[in-house]
This record gives structure tokens, sequence and C-alpha cells, in this order.
């Protein structure tokens, strides 16, 4: 007869040992499974064999109701951690079936990115006015994001040969190492030969020889980190207003190159391609934020929008 709790340390030394978890990984899932087991106590519950599907239901359930409710993703990350637990026991004969394999984690919330208007991006580049080795490096770096709508990290890890301005275009490498070709725009070109020309050789001058096409003032290669930095202090010094400052985010330029591109009439298709999505599910959330605008427009401009 085993107990969850004694199942429990089995599974966590199995993450441990023989899967390799990171100790966050394994506080995490000791915290939602001694909730577990908690809720299976009180439930009268003293053998994981006994369990049924009706119980880890019910403490999903629990999760979300109880006196202290969770989120819907802290409870989906804990049905997980459950999940994992019943798999465990099943495979290794303890249990004769895995009773969690059936319920379904609570939905998430639909979050539709937030995306600028066109205008409010020239206002946010715009914001970026230091003359500088670092502000024309800045520069670069935000007209190439929204440019070429790449996640902040591939442009941080570009490196000076993965950009062909003769063909405008840049080699970026994605998620699982995927590289993808993506065009740039003339205005982000000019900002990279600017600071190619102006910035790069003096930041370069700092440092140890870095293959990277973008650099920190020491010289080494701009980390993510520092990029997003950037990207925040333009957001408030372009004088937008304050809830659009609050709303910008390391995808917001990304956001923007998406939608900008389908209400321009793009095929999803290919800004699924541009994005480096592995699905056109995940890009054709870009496609509600472009309807979202076109009504907008539609309400305000056509005579009988509203008749």
């Amino acid at each position: 007869m085993p107990s969850p709790e004694r199942v429990v340390e089995d599974y966590l030394g199995h993450l441990a040992v023989e899967r390799g978890r990171a100790q966050n990984t394994l506080r995490s899932y000791r915290l939602d499974l001694a909730r577990y087991t908690g809720h299976l106590a009180s439930s009268g519950r003293d053998d994981l064999a006994a369990v049924r599907e009706a119980d880890v239901a019910a403490f999903v359930t629990a999760l979300r109701t109880g006196e202290r409710p969770l989120a819907a993703s802290s409870a989906a990350r804990a049905l997980a951690a459950v999940r994992g637990l019943h798999r465990f026991a099943a495979r290794e004969g303890l249990v004769p079936t895995d009773v969690a394999a059936a319920v379904a984690p609570p939905s998430l919330p639909s979050r539709l990115p937030k995306a600028l208007s066109v205008d409010q991006v020239d206002q946010l580049l715009a914001g970026c006015v230091a003359d500088g080795p670092t502000g024309l490096r800045d520069r670069a770096l935000l007209e190439l994001l929204y440019s070429t709508g790449a996640r902040i990290s591939e442009i941080v890890g570009a490196d000076l040969d993965d950009l062909d301005p003769g063909a405008r275009t840049i080699l970026l490498h994605g998620k699982g190492n995927k590289q993808r070709i993506v065009p740039v725009g003339r205005p982000a070109l000019a900002a990279v030969d600017a600071y190619l020309v102006r910035a790069r050789p003096v930041l370069a001058g700092r440092g140890t020889g870095s293959h990277a096409l973008l650099l920190n003032a020491r010289g080494a290669r701009l980390s993510r980190q520092s990029a997003w930095h950037v990207l925040r202090a333009a957001a408030e010094a372009s004088g937008l207003e304050p809830a659009v400052v609050a709303s910008v985010s390391p995808h917001t330029l990304r956001h923007c190159f998406a939608t900008h591109l389908l209400s321009g009439g793009a095929d999803v298709r290919v800004v699924q391609e541009l994005l480096g999505h592995s699905s056109v599910a995940t890009t054709q959330v870009y496609t509600h934020v472009a309807v979202d605008t076109l009504r907008e427009v539609y309400a305000t401009a056509h005579p009988r929008a509203l008749g």
C-alpha cells in the first residue's frame, strides 16, 4: 500500500537523479505535491492506489476555488506535477493505472499581445536620440528589432557575418538553433551602417575582438537584459503616454512587426516564416489583433458602422 508521501519522495528522487532536474524545479514540484498529498489526506486517501480520477479533478478545483485560490497558470503547473507523479507510479507498478492522465488543466486566459500603432512605434524609436557610440548602437538595436520582428535574444546573438547589407538580410538563430533569413528595411540598414562606421570600432577597441554585431560599452556582446533596458529607456524618453510606456515589454517591437504586417495585408504564413514560428497557430494570435484594429477604423470611418 504505497502512501502518497512515500511515492512523492521516490518521484522527486527520480527527477533529481535520473532526469537531472534543476533544484528550483524540484522545489516547485515539492511544494505542489505537498499541496496534493495534503488534499488527499483531507479526503481520507492514504493509499495512492486508491486515488481516483475524480480525486485529482477535485484537487484542481480546490486550487482554483479554495480559501487562497491560485491563478490558472499556477494550478496548471501543480497539475503537471501531479500528473508526473501518477505517471511515475503507474510505470513503476506502484499503482494499477494512471488516474491523472485524463484530467485537463484549467483553461488559461487568452492573452493577446500588446501592439503599438505605427505612429507610436515611430515615437518610440525617436526616443533613442543619443549620438555617442552606445546611442548609435541603441538606435541600430531598436530599428533591427522592429524591422525584422526578431526576438531580443536573436538580435543580440547575431554576429557581424550574419548581416548581409548587400542582400538587405540578416541570418537569425532562433529557438532550437533553427536558422532563418529575414529581410532588413532601409531605415534599419541606415541605422546599422551608422553604428558600424561611427560606433562599433570605438566599442570594439575596448574589448578583446568579439564577433558580435552589437557590442556593450566594454566591447563584449550586448546582453539580452541590457537590450531590454535600452528598449525601456527609449520608451520612457519617447513622450508616449504612461500607460503605453508601462505596456512595453521585451517582445513589444516583435508584436508590432507582426501586427503591422498583417494589417498591411501580409499572408499569415509569410509572417509565420519571418517570426520563426513552427506552427501557424502561434502566428494567428496576431490576426485577432489586426482585426481589432480594422474594426476600430471601420467603426469610426464607415457612415453606417453604428447604424
